[in-house]
């Protein structure tokens, strides 16, 4: 004969097996995943926005880093760039002194203040533009075929980017040979052509400016001196 007291103490263990029960099966709900893997070739790394949306295929030889800013509607430039002499002259005024071009060191900061979505960019004060108002979006590290908006790479300059940028008539060769130096050393760089500007090679960082109106060997030189005087040197020295 089993006692009441037996009968209360069964019916609650029984009642605990049966929670038991209920909580596992909730559990492995819980526990699904419902993630699917994507096959990229291994010629490609895998890249997205800053929000992680719309993940795409992109070339290696682009260096886009997703981790920084955005390449949405951009063209990733997954040539493969001409390997570059050593370095003959790596003082930069004598480098720019010697392919002729101009440097302008120190241009007068035309603030930093970010954009409501959807304004209309300010007219800058030089071409390419080195400061100014700008998107709350920098663009992405990386090498790109299409040019971006100003305002979305000018808030990489603020954060101490180097941008290579050319004329879109410069012939496919010597666009070959910039990219040999951007491959060199591509961390905390861009590279993207720029039909507003009156060079056809030009490099930018935060207030400094090189331009190059004509393209020889030289320009190498001057690009690669400029990179290593200014690269992460902007207000806002996000880490490379």
């Amino acid at each position: 004969m089993v006692e009441p007291r037996q009968t209360t103490r069964l019916a609650t263990l029984m009642g605990s097996f049966a929670c038991a029960s209920m909580a596992l099966a909730a559990c492995g709900d819980d526990d699904e995943t419902t993630t699917t893997s994507t096959s990229v070739p291994s010629t490609s790394t895998t890249a997205a926005g800053p929000t992680g949306a719309g993940a795409a295929a992109v070339p290696e030889a682009a260096h886009i880093d997703r981790s920084f800013g955005s390449f949405e509607g951009l063209e990733p430039d997954g040539r493969e760039g001409i390997e570059p002499p050593p370095v003959a002259e790596p003082d930069l005024d004598a480098a720019a002194g010697t392919a002729g071009c101009e440097l302008e060191l120190d241009i007068p900061d035309e603030g930093n203040k970010h954009l409501v979505p959807g304004q209309p960019g300010p007219a800058y004060e030089t071409q390419p533009p080195t400061s100014g108002p700008h998107s709350a979006t920098p663009t992405a590290d990386g090498a790109y075929l299409s040019t971006p908006e100003a305002i979305d790479y000018v808030h990489s300059l603020e954060h101490g980017r180097v941008e290579i940028q050319y004329s879109p008539d410069l012939p496919e060769d010597d666009q070959l040979r910039l990219k040999g130096v951007f491959g060199e050393d591509f961390e905390g760089m861009l590279m993207f052509p720029n039909p507003e500007m009156p060079y056809e090679v030009a490099v930018t960082a935060w207030t400094n400016l090189v331009g190059c109106e004509s393209f020889d060997e030289s320009v190498l030189d001057v690009v690669r001196d400029f990179r290593d005087e200014f690269r992460g040197k902007g207000p806002e020295r996000v880490p490379l």
